[in-house]
């Protein structure tokens, strides 16, 4: 077997960003958690090079809120090996308009990388491993929802808690950010994403390539 259980995983907190990659001068979050976020969230926990995850549901938990306030950001990139750059020279104060109180259910599995997996790597193995890092609330570096100032609180999901607008059927939310696919270049992808019944479904890595066009 190469790919694991599904896990199910809450992640929650006050404040979260999912910034649509449209918008350049201000921050847009996405109303829904993307499948990057989920994913980095996961990584936070376990991240091996033998292991590459694959988020297949984001159930929204709670309501849907906005919230907007401005904040002082940096107009450049970091430099590798610049050491002179002055922030306080940089600065230029944007709007962003983010989610408050939210709360998700993160439902995903890992398969084994072929080629980096070694001989002593097995999928019961990192199975163990998630399943007790996530119980004892260890992670390689804090988990975050969408900017790394917004906090998440991660935890195993409870059977008793269910997503909200259980009564809408398929509401379309547009085109969501996937993932960057690496190749020769480096480019983003989208899916056709919808809610159905609070929940977003996430297509598999090959349907994806297919919509975006295939591989470059």
């Amino acid at each position: 077997m190469k790919t694991s259980k599904r896990f199910r995983v809450r992640a929650g907190g006050p404040m979260a960003c999912f910034t649509r990659p449209e918008m350049k001068a201000e921050r847009m979050s996405y109303e829904v958690m993307t499948p990057s976020a989920a994913r980095g969230v996961l990584e936070a926990i376990l991240w091996k090079p033998a292991i590459r995850w694959q988020v297949h549901e984001i159930a929204v938990l709670a309501p849907v809120k906005w919230t907007s306030f401005r904040r002082n950001e940096v107009n450049s990139r970091a430099v590798v090996g610049k050491f002179d750059y002055v922030a306080d020279e940089d600065r230029a104060q944007r709007n962003t308009v983010a989610l408050r109180d939210v709360d998700y259910a993160i439902t995903a599995s890992f398969s084994l990388v072929p080629g980096k997996a070694g001989s002593e790597d097995n999928v019961r193995k990192f199975e163990e491993m998630f399943e007790r890092r996530l119980e004892k609330g260890q992670f390689f570096h804090a988990p975050y929802l969408g900017c790394r100032e917004f906090a998440a609180r991660v935890e195993p999901m409870g059977e008793d808690l269910r997503p909200v607008d259980l009564e809408v059927e398929r509401r379309p939310l547009g085109l969501v950010f996937y993932d960057f696919e690496f190749g020769e270049s480096t480019r983003p992808l989208f899916f056709e994403a919808y809610l159905d019944r609070g929940v977003l479904h996430v297509p598999g890595r090959d349907e994806v390539l297919k919509q975006n066009g295939g591989r470059p």
